[in-house]
């Protein structure tokens, strides 16, 4: 089979993807970006923990937005992947400005928590919520515009 173009449902790994790049399922990017965001956080709270052991400061007090990290390098991976035009563009924008605002919303609801946890939370509104816009977004925008 060498020589040939992989078709749709050709191309191996996870999250499952498209001969352009482009993630296929909603579940897929939901997953992965979940998986990152965990990855993320345990990253974080091994860090303050071990700062905290060694003296540097309060176990809790590292920014926990920084677990969005991975899922954002993923929605920029699934971003590029696909052709530029306005619905990508469109897409993205709208679902970052959303999921921005709910990451603020569950900030703002979870504020008595340490700022590890709060911001962490926030992270995880964050990705659900673009990981969700982004994929119905562009999806949609795409087979308006043609």
């Amino acid at each position: 089979m060498t020589g040939q173009q992989p078709t749709a449902q050709q191309r191996s790994g996870f999250p499952r993807r498209d001969a352009e790049g482009r993630i296929l399922t909603l579940g897929d990017l939901l997953g992965v970006s979940l998986a990152g965001w965990l990855i993320g956080l345990l990253a974080l709270v091994l860090f303050d923990w071990a700062f905290a052991v060694a003296g540097a400061g309060d176990f809790g007090r590292t920014n926990g937005w920084l677990a969005v990290i991975l899922p954002a390098w993923l929605f920029w991976d699934d971003f590029r992947a696909w052709d530029f035009g306005a619905a990508r563009v469109v897409a993205a924008l709208s679902a970052a400005l959303l999921a921005v605002l709910a990451g603020l919303l569950v900030a703002g609801l979870a504020g008595g928590l340490a700022p590890l946890f709060t911001g962490g939370l926030a992270a995880l509104a964050f990705a659900l919520g673009y990981a969700v816009l982004w994929f119905q977004g562009v999806h949609w925008l795409a087979r308006r515009t043609g």
